[in-house]
């Protein structure tokens, strides 16, 4: 065999090899003969477990409870408000949970009560008036919205053990129509306790929240009692 006709066998095979390339590229689809990676499709958690879904920050102030709750009740007596703390009977005292802290659904008359002030100035003791609340049933869990007022908290309330509930929610301001998801802004998250604290009451307690107070406590009636 002469050189000419090896060049002319080494260009053939050359081709060949080319060819089989592209029409094994022109299998795979695409123009570009590259297979788009498919999008991997991502669910949403449904778990009643809130530790799936709690921030480490608000996990630090819910372990801290205890230590808000004296500091704020301490500072509050102290101011001269011990008296009105008193009245308040168990709603403001740690360790007074009931059994059974299920809420039922419904609209409920709420108040907020802060103790311990974060700032020179501020008052270290505050009760609120009342104000409408609801509790509502979504996603097989309940969920808490304060109707009126310009803070306005929102979340959900889960299951945990013992004579507790755990609150997860975001607080609304103003005139906002809707609230802010949960773990979006760190100033908006807020961490509660919710306890039965008599035959028709009930507590929810915010450690170390982001403004004016040590701990807030917000009581729950049911608005048929009056």
């Amino acid at each position: 065999m002469n050189r000419a006709e090896k060049d002319g066998r080494l260009q053939l095979s050359i081709r060949a090899l080319t060819m089989i390339g592209l029409l094994a590229l022109a299998a795979c689809g695409g123009d570009d003969g590259v297979r788009p990676t498919p999008t991997p499709k991502i669910s949403k958690p449904k778990s009643n477990d809130w530790r799936l879904y709690i921030t480490g920050f608000d996990r630090d102030r819910l372990q801290r409870w205890r230590s808000a709750w004296m500091s704020g009740l301490e500072k509050a007596a102290k101011s001269g408000s011990a008296a009105q703390i008193a009245a308040q009977g168990a709603l403001l005292k740690p360790d007074q949970a009931l059994d059974d802290p299920m809420l039922p659904t419904g609209d409920y008359r709420c108040r907020t009560i802060k103790m311990g002030a974060q700032a020179k100035g501020m008052l270290d003791y505050i009760a609120y008036p009342y104000f409408t609340c609801r509790i509502t049933a979504m996603d097989a869990r309940l969920r808490f919205i304060k109707i009126d007022g310009s803070q306005r908290p929102v979340g959900d309330i889960f299951p945990d053990e013992g004579n507790r509930m755990i609150f997860l929610g975001s607080m609304m301001l103003g005139d906002e129509t809707r609230p802010l998801p949960y773990g979006r802004d760190g100033e908006r998250d807020m961490v509660g306790i919710v306890e039965r604290v008599g035959a028709q009451r009930w507590r929810v307690v915010f450690p170390y929240p982001h403004w004016e107070s040590q701990v807030d406590v917000v009581e729950l009636l049911p608005k048929d009692q009056g």
